[in-house]
């Protein structure tokens, strides 16, 4: 079937609706309410350490626990055009730049370029499904974001633009997609971001600012479990293809982490799709 004839059945198929009760289960767990905006950044943490992962600036039109959402304390929260103006995106992005610097949760743009923070209990699994051993790095990473990771290996921190020069890759957007591969793969993180003179963001080697989550060793399918575990502890209920959007697994393989909840009796299927907590709403 062409991509175009799939796109417009996708559309014209009605959406699953989230049941009241599950609603309130998220407004609770996610911070969607007022009674529970999350306001700093040692409510933050813990918001991070309760949902074990959330993305940072997304809004009520994308799935899952984020921190944006979580600071406005509703679920119906949009992120408004003018950003920069705005108090709710200003206090978000204030948090984003303590908890990295505090270094107490995981924060990096990972699969598929999505921004996350990470509880360090759940480090393992992401790293389980998306990290790369040093061995593989050769086969696997770019030449300029190898030539990034040597330098950091030799420094072990260093700013945008010191990184860039040290490492020979001077073009900006080449440095940009390099990093980006550095972080999907779970191997540098930023530890900082200084805004005088100039912005910039400090960079430093993953395991160094997680030693003990970053050499832990779980299988795939381990894994893959709980990670899906967390989310239904929070979501209290999973439509089709929800898990797989929030984290970038594919479908087949979120619901495989799904359907090993429901082996172990943490999860009901509901129908094709759709798991609920067993002790849920």
């Amino acid at each position: 079937m062409p991509r175009v004839l799939r796109v417009l059945i996708s559309d014209m198929t009605p959406k699953p609706q989230i049941p009241d009760d599950i609603e309130d289960h998220r407004d609770a767990r996610w911070c969607r309410e007022a009674t529970r905006q999350v306001e700093t950044v040692h409510h933050a943490e813990s918001f991070i350490e309760d949902v074990g992962f959330a993305a940072c600036l997304t809004d009520s039109r994308r799935p899952g626990p984020s921190l944006y959402v979580a600071v406005c304390g509703r679920r119906d929260a949009v992120l408004p055009r003018n950003v920069q103006k705005d108090p709710e995106t200003s206090l978000a992005w204030r948090l984003k730049d303590e908890l990295i610097e505090r270094g107490h949760v995981y924060y990096a743009k990972l699969a598929r370029g999505k921004t996350m923070f990470l509880a360090p209990r759940m480090i393992p699994y992401f790293h389980a499904i998306w990290g790369m051993r040093q061995a593989e790095e050769k086969k696997q990473l770019s030449t300029h974001a190898r030539a990034i990771l040597k330098v950091l290996r030799k420094e072990w921190e260093l700013a945008t633009s010191d990184l860039r020069d040290e490492a020979g890759v001077t073009d900006r957007a080449v440095f940009t997609k390099a990093m980006d591969e550095l972080q999907a793969a779970m191997i540098v993180v930023p530890s900082a971001a200084v805004y005088e003179p100039k912005f910039t963001y400090i960079w430093e080697l993953a395991v160094g600012r997680f030693p003990d989550a970053m050499v832990v060793r779980v299988k795939r399918d381990i894994a893959v479990k709980e990670i899906a575990r967390c989310f239904l502890a929070g979501a209290g209920m999973t439509i089709p293809g929800e898990l797989a959007r929030v984290i970038g697994l594919s479908r087949p393989e979120a619901g495989r982490g799904n359907l090993a909840l429901v082996a172990e009796g943490y999860a009901t299927l509901v129908e094709r799709g759709t798991y609920k907590l067993s002790d849920g709403p």
